[in-house]
Order: structure tokens, then sequence, then C-alpha cells
């Protein structure tokens, strides 16, 4: 699924009403059925109803939800922000038509015509939309001071007033929304973490919008769910064997944590590797032996660090490090001198990302399309802070360039940067997956991957899709808050046959 801009919005909707053909104004209708559709099917339509509005096209969505519920016997009250000019067409329009019902209209004029809010009425927002590109002042800022304070239910249309589509909103006043009804596709506000104060539950309504927009439309950013995971999955053949699917290395594990180790190794063999060798200090063997005893091990001359490995990496399809590995100076060096050696891509998650940063002239000594799966803290300490969500994003899209890597950076709707300038967001995954071992799990099943023929880009998408995908059937079964991420592994099973299944 694509995450358009609010300009490619625009013109999917002016797409729209030249191809199917439909009026603007009856595009609005069915944009406004579906809210009111959706409070039905919400069993709300039994509330009070104060509804704000502005005097664009998101206010005209607002006046028609108006109408439809006054024709459902709703009481309802509306508040047109009064600026001096009439309104877009459609707008006006609408308002013609809620002037016929028993809807009582207000207008809001200055902070004096500002009107108090009763403890029953459930609040829509529909004051701005999309297009919205300036932080609000002034009177349209105490009114949505007054909706934020309020303990009311409330419910924005599109997109919370005050937020941008495409950029930060962050010091802005914002419309604190306990659902947002937004239409059609993802929007790139909806996706990023300093915005879910704002956007509460969102929803997206179906309206009808012509898909065939989408055929020629150039878009930097796409969701992956489970149509686009279906199209990365690769079936196996019935004559395959153990040498068809690679050999993958993971280094990882120190004294105290070998944990780590056997979490990425369960979880990389769980993702379906025909092979796996774990280099692991010689106290982990007994861990790792007696607790997965199908993956074999290249035992350090360390007790308690990985400090050298004598195995050729010429024979192994994949290489992923860092779960647990430690950064001692040992450690580091053997690092290092894996940076140095290994031409073929690598994935690197935890300490070997801490390793990396700590001297970062060592970045460019990246293989091509190495995997890097920071979270937030260790993306920072890789590429230095950035002031927003969106910042992050960009820079992590830029360094996605600059060091030929692919970067996962970990979060809700984690994001996927590639060496082209594409992203990629995951759709999968749950707060229960908040915890210690969990990016473990994700680079050993990324490493698997990688080592069965996906390249570092499938690798990278489809690891984090049906990581959080396991995440969630754990997820079901276990609550959010008693999830562990070994729970993610044994759900990987069902996570892999439900991608690999046609419906």
């Amino acid at each position: 699924m694509q995450i358009l801009s609010a300009e490619q919005i625009r013109l999917w909707d002016e797409f729209t009403i030249t191809n199917e053909p439909i009026t603007s104004i009856d595009l609005m209708e069915r944009a406004a059925n579906a809210c009111v559709n959706w409070l039905e099917a919400q069993r709300k339509l039994d509330n009070v109803f104060s509804i704000f509005c502005g005097k664009g096209n998101n206010g005209g969505d607002g006046l028609a939800i108006a109408r439809l519920l006054t024709e459902r016997s709703c009481p309802v009250s509306v508040h047109i922000l009064e600026f001096g000019h009439k309104g877009t067409e459609d707008f006006q329009i609408n308002l013609a038509r809620l002037h016929q019902t028993t809807a009582q209209i207000r207008f809001i004029q200055n902070e004096e015509t500002i009107p108090d809010i009763l403890p029953n009425e459930l609040l829509i927002d529909a004051l701005f939309g999309s297009g919205l590109n300036r932080p609000l002042e002034g009177v349209t800022a105490s009114l949505i001071r007054l909706i934020n304070d309020s303990p009311n239910e409330v419910i924005s249309i599109d997109i919370p007033s005050g937020l941008y589509v495409d950029k930060s909103s962050r010091g802005n006043p914002i419309v604190s929304a306990d659902h947002t009804l937004s239409f059609q596709c993802y929007k790139p506000a909806f996706l990023v973490a300093e915005n879910e104060p704002w956007v509460g539950r969102l929803e997206l309504l179906d309206i009808g919008l012509l898909p065939g927009f989408l055929d020629n439309l150039s878009s930097e950013n796409t969701l992956v769910d489970l149509d686009f995971a279906r199209t990365l999955y690769k079936p196996r053949k019935s004559f395959a064997h153990k040498g068809n699917f690679g050999h993958a290395l993971l280094i990882a594990g120190s004294y105290g944590k070998m944990g780590a180790a056997l979490m990425a190794a369960r979880a990389c063999l769980r993702s379906g590797c025909g092979l796996l060798t774990c280099h692991i200090p010689s106290s982990g063997m007994p861990i790792l032996q007696t607790a997965l005893p199908e993956a074999m091990l290249d035992i350090d001359r360390d007790e308690k660090l990985n400090t050298a490995l004598t195995a050729d990496l010429s024979k192994f399809n994949s290489v992923g490090i860092g779960p647990g590995l430690g950064i001692e100076d040992r450690t580091k060096t053997f690092f290092l001198s894996l940076l140095k050696k290994r031409r073929n891509p690598l994935v690197i998650d935890a300490d070997g990302l801490n390793l990396l940063a700590e001297d970062k002239k060592n970045i460019p000594l990246l293989p091509p399309y190495s995997i890097l799966t920071p979270h937030p803290k260790e993306f920072e300490r890789l590429f230095g802070p950035a002031e927003n969500d969106f910042a992050r994003i960009a820079l992590a899209r830029e360094q996605a360039k600059i060091t030929q890597s692919v970067i996962v950076l970990k979060g809700h709707y984690t994001f996927i940067a590639v060496p082209g300038g594409m992203g990629f967001y995951n759709s999968t995954g749950n707060p229960g997956m908040a915890k210690g071992g969990s990016g473990d799990v994700l680079t050993g099943i990324i490493t698997g991957l990688l080592a069965q023929g996906y390249t570092s880009i499938e690798s990278a998408i489809l690891g984090v899709f049906v990581h959080g995908l396991a995440g969630d059937m754990a997820e079901q079964h276990y609550g959010e808050v008693a999830l562990l991420p070994t729970d993610m592994i044994e759900c990987l099973g069902k996570a892999f046959n439900r991608i690999a299944a046609k419906s």
C-alpha cells in the first residue's frame, strides 16, 4: 500500500472526480456517509454531537456529517470558524443544505463566541484537513485548547486539526483525538511516534477513490502489508534439500548474555535457513548445544567473549553479528577484522552497532547492502541526533544512500530505508513486543532469510514483517503485558504459513 503526501491525496481526489466521473460535492457526500456509517457501527449515534468546522473542504465534510446525523434524529450543534470569507464552494453547498435541518448553527468570530463544551457532547473536529501548512493561532488555537482540556470524546475527520501531513508539527496547537477517521490510505503523519498523542486510534475508511490513480504514481514510501509480503515470499520446491536454503553464521553472546545468542539462533532456524553455525564463547557451548541441538557451534578460544573467528567466512551465505556480543576491546578488534574481511552483506544489531558507533570512521568499511537494525538511541549514536521523527526518517534515508546499507529503524511502524532512496513502513507488531530480546529475534530472522537467497532489501522487509506478524499472533494468546520474545519465535511457523497462504 502506497503512503501519499498531501499533494498526492489532492490529485487522487481530482483524478476520481474527472475519471469516475463524480462531482466534488458528491465525493464529499461519500466521505461523510462513510464517517456516519462508522459512527453507527460503533454504536455512537445515541450521543449529542458538537461539530467544529472550518470553511474549507474539511469543514464541508463536517457539515455533511452534521446533516446526515440529523437525518438519523441525532441532536447536533455546529460551530463554524468565521474568518470573513465564504468558504469553498462545496462548503457553501453543504451549509445551505444544513440550514434545512434541525441542526443548531453558530459562528465563532472571536474568543467571546467560543462555545462552552457540555459534558454529554461527542466532539467532532472538522476544522482543518490535509492541506494545512501553517501553525494555528489566535481564536483557532484557543478553541483547540478548549477541546483538548475537555474530558469529552473527540473524533477528528481526515486528520486532527493542526497536524501536518508531511512534516513535524511538534510544538503546534493540535487537536488531541480519540479517533481519527481518515480516508483511503495512510498519511506519513500517522506513522511516526511523535504524533501518537494527537491521532488516537486510526480508522481508514474506503470512499471509493479510483485505484487507477496509483498505477503510474511514484511514491517514495510504501506500507508493507500482507499482500506486499506475499510478493517477496519464495515457496519451497518439493525436491529441495538443506543446501538450497543456505548456511548462516551468527556471531553472538558473551558471559551472562547467552540468552541473546540462543534467541537469535532459534529465530534464524525458524526462519528457514538450511544450516546454522553459531560462533560463541566457550562458556556458552553447553547452553547452545543443549537448548538448540540443530545449530552447529564454532567455539571461541576465550571463555567469556568472542575474540577471533577460525571458520572460513567464504562458506557462509549470511553473517549476523551483535546479539549479546558485548563491547570489550578484544571483541571490538574482532568486529573490525570482520568488517575488513567480509565483502558480502552483514546483518548488524545491538552491540555490533554500538561497536560501529564507537569509531565512526569505520562505517565506510561496511560491506555494500549490509543490514543495520538500530532502535532510535542506537541510530543516534551511529548517525547523530535528529530534532523530530520526520528528521530522523530523513536522516535514515540519507545515510542508507551514503553507506549503501539497508537501515531498519525499529519502532512501531518500523521504517526501512534502502540505498535507492525508497522507504518502507511496516504494518505489523504491537506494544507487547517492547521487551529485551525482541531485537535478537529480528536479527536471527533477517540473517536466516539472507542465507536463503533473499536480497538484503527483501530480507529486511520480509523479516520485519514476519517478526511483527509473529508478535501479533503471540499477543492473541498471551496478551501484550505477558508476551515474551520466545513466544514470538514459537509463532514464526504460523506467521510464515499465513504469508504462504493464497488468501
